[in-house]
């Protein structure tokens, strides 16, 4: 399987050595491979540079949005500069949060745009945060138009809102949070999302799934969260796993 988005520098790793480690453990539990995502430049700068240390491993990089109050020329250049390179697969994570306060909207928003051009000027895939803001999500990417791929990362949104982004081509990747017996709505969209179009992810070292909600995630817990989408959409665990590989693989363009 593919952890579809991780950050493996706020999990710990600091070093090629530490990289590898948390990969064995995850390749152990039957994850081949990982993308780590930035949410500021010094995160960029280190995805960009761990992807090159182990072929298990792929980088997003972005300005996550609570962060872009203050985004200037210079960091704008930079982040293109990295998206650029060969073993970054995405740009991410961008998109809008509205739980809290750290940036004003039309900063997000003004940033937001300026990311979805950047997907689609480096012909890789827009990876959304979206909290608490789905419908000027989704104003955005309609009026700026969306890069041709679109993955909406750590889904949290109900049946109609995955509708809407499904009908768009977009792709939902769904993390610990579907595995949490209160969280009926996602978890109903997690059951009706087409193959194809779903991902599977940690958000390490967030959003631990349960039976280990509350303590550190791992790039290897994945393995519980699909285990609950299987259940969810009456399917195999097996096949599901090959599903989701292959959506991972098509989506950021990696080879098996």
């Amino acid at each position: 399987m593919v952890d579809a988005h991780t950050h493996l520098d706020a999990c710990g790793a600091k070093t090629a050595e530490d990289v590898r480690a948390m990969l064995d453990r995850a390749e152990a539990a039957g994850v081949s491979r990982v993308v780590t995502v930035a949410d500021d430049l010094a995160a960029a700068r280190w995805a960009a540079e761990a992807a090159t240390w182990d072929d298990r491993v792929y980088a997003a990089v972005a300005l996550h949005p609570t962060r872009t109050s203050d985004f200037s020329d210079a960091d704008r250049a930079e982040l293109a500069e990295l998206a650029a390179r060969p073993r970054v697969v995405a740009v991410g994570e961008t998109g809008l949060d509205y739980y809290w306060d750290y940036a004003p909207r039309d900063a997000q928003q003004e940033a937001f745009r300026w990311h979805i051009e950047l997907a689609k000027r480096v012909g890789k895939p827009l990876m959304i945060h979206d909290r608490d803001a789905h419908a000027d999500v989704l104003a955005a990417l309609d009026a700026e138009g969306a890069p041709e791929k679109v993955v909406f990362h750590c889904f949290s949104g109900d049946l109609d809102f995955a509708r809407a982004c499904v009908e768009r081509g977009f792709v939902l990747s769904f993390a610990g949070p579907v595995t949490f017996r209160n969280s009926s709505a996602l978890r109903e969209a997690a059951a009706w999302v087409p193959s194809g179009q779903l991902l599977v992810e940690t958000d390490a070292p967030f959003l631990t799934p349960h039976p280990f909600r509350g303590r550190p995630n791992e790039p290897y817990c994945v393995n519980y969260t699909l285990r609950e989408l299987a259940t969810l959409r009456h399917v195999e665990l097996i096949i599901l796993a090959n599903e989701v590989t292959r959506t991972a693989e098509n989506v950021f363009g990696i080879g098996a």
